[in-house]
């Protein structure tokens, strides 16, 4: 299980991105406030990946996450100035800006989800979820508070699990599959 839950936590961790990109991008381009905290997100756009995309990045996963730390929890607003790292550092690793790395970012972290660590095999998103969540409803070793933040987050998930559009990303995040999961832990 604890795989899967690296997925999950790449996931987490684009979705977090994403408000911090698209909120940037309103203030900045067309001066529209951001989105009320409680609006979830739009999920990431899937794109078709290259193995350059995917090397770059894993590349850019230690500079990212440094930055990313910065940023509050609780942020409604985020500052201008940590945007401007966030573009300026995907642009050091070869995307055009922070948006293309974020719809690399979440497009792996889709298929990520989706693949079993231990044979590679792929399952779509939703049905990959709902194998964690009977685990975790047979795992009698967790506790009745922790079971279930875990089903919520995993039920929030399934909500949001979109279908793989580009196949060929499958087999391509497969090949890069360890170096992907060692670079977001």
């Amino acid at each position: 299980m604890k795989p899967l839950c690296v997925a999950f936590a790449l996931i987490a961790a684009c979705l977090l991105l994403h408000p911090v990109d698209t909120a940037t991008a309103q203030q900045t381009k067309q001066s529209i406030p951001a989105a009320p905290p409680a609006a979830p997100p739009p999920p990431p756009s899937q794109v078709a990946l290259t193995a350059k995309q995917i090397e770059s990045f894993i590349a850019a996963q230690k500079d990212i996450t440094a930055i990313t730390k910065k940023i509050p929890a609780s942020v409604t607003k985020p500052d201008p100035k940590i945007g401007a790292q966030l573009d300026s550092t995907a642009k050091k690793f070869g995307f055009k800006n922070f948006d293309e790395y974020d719809d690399v970012a979440g497009t792996i972290a889709l298929v990520m989800s989706g693949i079993d660590p231990a044979t590679k095999a792929f399952a779509e998103p939703k049905d990959a979820i709902k194998q964690e969540i009977a685990e975790v409803n047979a795992d009698k070793s967790i506790g009745k508070a922790e079971k279930a933040r875990m089903l919520q987050e995993l039920n929030r998930a399934m909500k949001d699990a979109q279908p793989i559009q580009h196949r060929g990303n499958i087999d391509l995040v497969k090949s890069y599959f360890e170096k992907i999961e060692a670079a977001v832990q």
